[in-house]
């Protein structure tokens, strides 16, 4: 493959087994110059398994401002650069952005290799509505973080995160606040020996006794609470009707299917009217 001079090419690298990389991902790493990368150690790994030998330069959120000077001048001798991010697609909660910005200030072409992504992959499987709203890393602190589950709450998309695997509690204990009604995807070690999917019903879920380890894409589903804008008149005398002949389960059951309500709405309602003496 012959990559084309002054690009930066943004290759998306595999987030745990290593076969998931793309044989496109393989050339363009085999025919840069460099490979910009955010832990050589881990990135050597990758080389390592797949026999490419490389110059490597280390680039993360701690040095990337530093870097970027040294890095045009490589485009301006003609080299070929790429960046990888640690796993998976560069620039999702990953450092990048800056140098891109820049490359294309000095009339760098950016070209994406596209592969394998946490995102997507948890995303894929999660049985969640596809209209999804990724945010990334969540904030640290219970004020920022509940600021920004409040906005997210209003969404009625679904919802991507990464978090931490040692404050995956904090986290839940804030979920089950906002997003009530909701499911939640708990996706850990991704594609990895001890790939892990957690599938419960938010309100639900309890907190983990035990530390667990590993690296988690967490998937919220849309919000699954049906709108309380209804004919109150209208369900009520349903409600009369099915009461008659069938049982209060099977009547809740007959109403949620056919009305746009609230479950516990309607479980209230048919309690309140069974209570009546005559309906």
């Amino acid at each position: 493959m012959k990559l084309l001079l002054n690009h930066l090419y943004i290759v998306s690298t595999p987030i745990g087994n290593l076969d998931d990389i793309t044989l496109r991902a393989i050339e363009v790493l085999k025919s840069s110059d460099i490979i910009l990368c955010e832990d050589t150690r881990r990135t050597i790994k990758l080389l390592n398994h797949f026999k490419i030998k490389k110059k490597l330069i280390s680039y993360h959120k701690f040095n990337e401002k530093k870097q970027l000077t040294s890095i045009i001048q490589h485009f301006n001798e003609g080299k070929i650069l790429s960046l990888v991010s640690d796993a998976g697609t560069p620039l999702l909660s990953d450092p990048g952005r800056l140098l891109v910005n820049i490359c294309l200030e000095n009339s760098v072409e950016v070209i994406p290799v596209p592969g394998v992504s946490s995102v997507t992959t948890a995303m894929s499987i999660s049985g969640f509505k596809d209209q999804f709203i990724f945010y990334g890393f969540l904030p640290k602190r219970e004020s920022e973080l509940e600021k920004v589950l409040s906005t997210l709450s209003q969404s009625q998309f679904s919802l991507i995160f990464y978090i931490p695997s040692k404050k995956i509690n904090f986290y839940i204990s804030a979920f089950k606040k906002f997003f009530s009604g909701r499911k939640i995807l708990i996706a850990k070690e991704i594609s990895k020996l001890h790939e892990t999917f957690i599938r419960e019903d938010l309100d639900s879920i309890k907190m983990f006794k035990n530390p667990i380890k590993g690296e988690l894409t967490i998937v919220i589903s849309e919000n699954l609470k049906k709108s309380e804008n209804f004919d109150k008149e209208k369900v009520v005398n349903k409600i009369k009707k099915y009461l008659k002949k069938l049982s209060l389960k099977d009547t809740v059951d007959l109403v949620f299917e056919t009305e746009k309500i609230n479950k516990k709405t309607i479980y209230d309602l048919c309690l309140k009217i069974k209570n009546e003496k005559n309906y």
